[in-house]
């Protein structure tokens, strides 16, 4: 409570009415509207008695019922002028304030609120001090009063005639729209100067913010007046539509819509385009087919990202972190990601690079699109182009054809909502054509850098700039992507995973995936090392891990069954010995090559969709006419190689000392087992030949050694494709040593070095160095005629049967 140096008279009895949201000064009237009953008896008790009461704001004005702490001790006590009971039970009063006063305390009184109070007399203040503050407030007072027209000129010259500084202080107080604790703080200021200052400070900033208000107010009128009267013609033009049959409702679709386009920030281009087409739409009926198509039109260009953007994450250790979470291995594709990231650290503005991720299926690579998204901090998106043959399905349709509609670049970049998202087009090698178009052609502007920042969809007939785009596309075989394509993108492979890779990511992911699948408890299940070896090896045969995780996860449906027979509590170890329990016999043989030595028989290596498999060539001599038999399934290619290889074998007859007349009197048949699979291509050529030599000869071939390689009519190898897929093969299959052609070695740098240690890899350059690695030859025996093996031939070979490290 505040100090007042007060001369206190003798106390006082009043009852007390207490105030909501009002402060009653001496000298101010005021109407009262009174409606609990203990209010309404302390005023009746007030006429009954000289008619004065006091009066004193309640701190809060939501209490309905107030105690003594909930009223301020600083009032006013006032004359009741007037009363009247009003129909509804509650009373009218006019009350004038006389003087203020303090509580002492309170009168214990059920009826009514009964207070002692004391007078309180203001200190006197200088002439000087009073004259200069009252003139002040004066000013002040008229200055406000030329602002607000509610003031009289009456009221404003009743003040400036009151020479009572304190009553002028009540007063103009009175006459504000103050706040109740400012005003109550003015009433409980005892020292006039200080009351005075401090009303004068309330004065002019109660001016200051009229004046600002009222600026306000113009501001609005002035855009009020331009409203209405658009407003006005609005109407008018709303009523003329009626009159010929048009729609409110419509009208009012329209009124959004335009708000809609011009809170929408677009390029240049698209945003005439919009005004142009908005004018035209309305001018036309609404229910007619045209607007619906300017609607739609006008609906697709306002919905697309123009300049909404993701914030891309630069930390290049948080996003390899992200990476290497989420994939084992695939280091190329990781490096190249971050590499990008580091020129985006550098330049603020590079545009998103388009790499197209080439492997099997199941290595990962949608999965790791998604990666390269949250560690980029871009929105992700997949379109999947697996039999598109419609060019309008990427660029889309004209607006000319009845159901247009934009391509799926567009579509998929409203339903992202931003124009940098890292952009997945999934399957790009499965895409066909016929004779709607060719969408491979399509795709060569949107995945073109130079071009892509122009994008033209038929539909809108507007550019978009696509380039801030980071364009990922997948596929499983390279050859099926038109070269134009590929030549717009940077291929990264994803081969086949090592069995040592499978492992890891089973142990590291698919497991743990598996097991939160199917409700089991991590802790009450566990999987050994050898279990999940014994299901890559004998369940499974794939380049990647798809077929994996689905044996796993029947696995864990298994132990869920159990679980629930059991009621829970059981602890769970798979083992090697218990998988045949859960997933059956054993599928596979763990190593495909024979167990022992045998003529005729060589293992080749070849590259399928699914990553390399191993290849097995029989050949059978019978007595015949000399004709030559190929059988499998075999495509063109591949059957030329055979030919060729035998054309070889004769040509070198006598240096493998064959007889002459062999050739005339006996026929040959070349077999690939698997016969209903197509098998096309040239690098099975040595294999074939080494087959043929090996079944003439009657010398058994080594059967923990695989080939690949073409071969040509002087016996030349020549390099072949898919080197990594075969040898990651080679050494699932159980193989020892490969042979492969000279002219691969360079491509020995992708082998995983696990795999290299294990695989004896022997790089030749000529068939007579494959013989001579491939068939067993007796004690005392030669392959050829000394006379016709040359030297250095005969020491490379020896030389390459050291292991490639």
């Amino acid at each position: 409570m505040t100090k007042f140096d007060d001369n206190q008279t003798t106390s006082l009895l009043y009852p007390l009415l207490p105030l909501r949201d009002i402060v009653v000064f001496p000298h101010m009237v005021a109407p009262l509207f009174v409606g609990r009953s203990k209010s309404v008896n302390a005023l009746t008790q007030a006429m009954n008695n000289g008619k004065e009461v006091f009066l004193s704001t309640q701190d809060k004005p939501g209490v309905d019922d107030p105690t003594a702490k909930d009223i301020a001790m600083v009032g006013t006590i006032g004359n009741v002028l007037q009363l009247l009971k009003l129909p509804d039970g509650t009373v009218k009063a006019l009350v004038e304030g006389k003087q203020r006063a303090r509580i002492v305390r309170f009168i214990p009184n059920d009826e009514f609120f009964q207070v002692e109070v004391e007078l309180i007399t203001e200190p006197v203040i200088t002439v000087a001090e009073s004259e200069a503050l009252t003139r002040a407030i004066v000013n002040s007072f008229e200055e406000y009063a030329e602002l607000d027209k509610n003031i009289s000129k009456e009221l404003t010259k009743s003040v400036a005639s009151i020479t009572d500084p304190s009553q002028l202080a009540d007063t103009v107080a009175a006459h504000f729209t103050f706040k109740i604790k400012d005003k109550q703080k003015l009433l409980e200021t005892v020292r006039l100067e200080e009351r005075l200052s401090a009303l004068l400070s309330l004065v002019k900033m109660e001016t200051d913010i009229f004046r600002m208000d009222q600026r306000i107010k113009d501001r609005v009128k002035e855009q009020m007046e331009s409203t209405q009267k658009n407003y006005y013609l609005n109407e008018q033009m709303r009523a003329i539509k009626k009159e010929m049959g048009g729609d409110d409702e419509a009208n009012d679709e329209l009124v959004e819509l335009e708000e809609r386009i011009k809170a929408k920030k677009m390029s240049e281009e698209a945003s005439e385009k919009v005004k142009q087409e908005f004018k035209k739409l309305k001018l036309m009926t609404p229910m007619s087919a045209e607007a619906t198509v300017v609607r739609n039109y006008i609906d697709w260009l306002i919905s697309l990202p123009w300049f909404e953007h993701s914030e891309i994450r630069k930390d290049i250790e948080e996003a390899e972190k992200i990476l290497n979470e989420d994939h084992y291995g695939l280091e190329k594709p990781k490096e190249r990601i971050l590499e990008y990231l580091a020129v985006q650290t550098l330049i603020n503005k590079v545009r998103g690079p388009i790499l197209c991720f080439v492997g099997p299926p199941g290595v990962g690579k949608t999965s790791l699109a998604k990666s390269v998204s949250r560690a980029t901090g871009r929105k992700f998106i997949r379109l999947s182009l697996g039999g598109v043959r419609d060019e309008a399905e990427i660029r889309g349709h004209r607006r000319t054809y009845i159901g247009a509609m934009p391509g799926k670049i567009v579509q998929s970049l409203k339903k992202v909502g931003v124009n940098n998202p890292v952009f997945c087009l999934d399957e790009v090698d499965k895409m066909s054509m016929d004779f709607r178009g060719d969408p491979s052609a399509a795709l060569l502007e949107v995945l073109d850098p130079e071009q892509n920042f122009g994008f033209n969809d038929h539909y809108l007939d507007v550019d978009y700039d696509l380039s801030d785009i980071m364009f990922i596309t997948t596929a499983n075989t390279l050859p099926d992507i038109p070269l134009p394509l590929q030549d717009r993108m940077e291929v990264i492979r994803l081969p086949g995973y090592t069995e040592y890779e499978k492992y890891h990511i089973a142990k590291g992911f698919l497991v743990r995936k598996q097991i939160e699948m199917n409700g089991l408890e991590e802790k009450k299940v566990r999987f050994s090392k050898n279990a999940i070896l014994t299901i890559i090896q004998r369940y499974t045969r794939e380049a990647g891990v798809r077929n994996l995780e689905r044996e796993i996860s029947s696995i864990c449906r298994k132990i869920a069954r159990e679980v629930v027979k059991q009621n829970g509590g059981s602890q769970f170890k798979v083992t090697a010995r218990s998988v045949p329990k859960y997933l059956g016999p054993l599928r596979f043989r763990h190593g495909q090559i024979e167990e022992k030595d045998q003529i005729g028989l060589v293992t080749g290596l070849a590259w399928t969709q699914v990553g390399g498999e191993l290849l097995c060539v029989e050949t059978l001599v019978m007595p015949g006419k000399g004709e030559l038999a190929v059988t499998g399934k075999l495509g063109d290619v591949m059957k030329e190689s055979a030919h060729a290889a035998v054309s070889y074998v004769r040509s070198r007859a006598d240096s493998l000392m064959i007889d002459k007349t062999f050739f005339k009197k006996h026929d040959l048949h070349i077999h690939i087992p698997e016969g209903a699979i197509p098998k096309d291509g040239p690098s099975a050529g040595i294999s074939m030949c080494t087959s043929i030599v090996s079944a003439i000869t009657k010398r058994p071939v080594h059967h923990e050694l695989a080939m690949t390689g073409e071969i040509t009519l002087r016996g030349r190898v020549l390099p072949i494709g898919g080197l990594k897929e075969k040898i990651l093969a080679a050494h699932r299959g159980g193989i020892k040593k490969v042979l492969i052609p000279e002219e691969n070695e360079k491509d020995l740098k992708d082998i995983p070095a696990s795999i290299s240690k294990q695989v004896d890899i022997v790089p030749i350059e000529h068939m007579d160095e494959v013989l001579t690695h491939a068939l067993i030859v007796g004690e005392g025996e030669n392959l050829f005629k000394r006379s016709d093996i040359s030297l250095e031939v005969a020491s490379k070979s020896i030389e390459q049967r050291t292991p490639l490290i």
